[in-house]
């Protein structure tokens, strides 16, 4: 997901809406998407969220209330977002945008599985790692 493939959607339009905690995004080819922030801040692109490997996911709690204190163009192919957790290491390419929002309601269910698993819920906070409390692999 680094770039865009050509004939691949683009967002036609893209609005924050910071009441209702939702990106609305717009396409190309038709689709429209009310991804919501949480939804977002959870499923992040970074190696903070995702981990640098399979398995290595960081599970997300906490973030219910999130909202985007800023969204940044990253050249011609994605944004990035700052999130109101200080969270801006995410960079968002418009295939995963489009794959969030064609996917929210499968991805809402993943989560909500995550969460039960663990033992969590949406609301708990996110335990502090090691003494410095960040992710610290040294590749950002």
């Amino acid at each position: 997901m680094a770039g865009l493939t050509p004939g691949d959607p683009t967002p036609a339009s893209i609005t924050a809406h910071g009441q209702s905690r939702v990106l609305e995004v717009a396409f190309s080819d038709g689709a429209a998407f009310r991804i919501p922030f949480e939804l977002l801040r959870v499923y992040s692109p970074s190696a903070e969220v995702q981990g640098h490997g399979p398995g290595q996911e960081v599970l997300q709690t906490g973030k219910r209330e999130v909202t985007l204190e800023a969204l940044e163009p990253v050249g011609n192919y994605a944004v990035r977002p700052t999130f109101s957790d200080g969270h801006e290491s995410g960079i968002y390419t418009w295939a995963y945008l489009y794959e969030l929002g064609q996917k929210q309601e499968q991805l809402w269910a993943d989560y909500l599985g995550r969460l039960q698993a663990a033992g969590v819920d949406r609301d708990t906070p996110m335990a502090v790692r090691g003494a410095g409390g960040g992710h610290a692999c040294g590749g950002h």
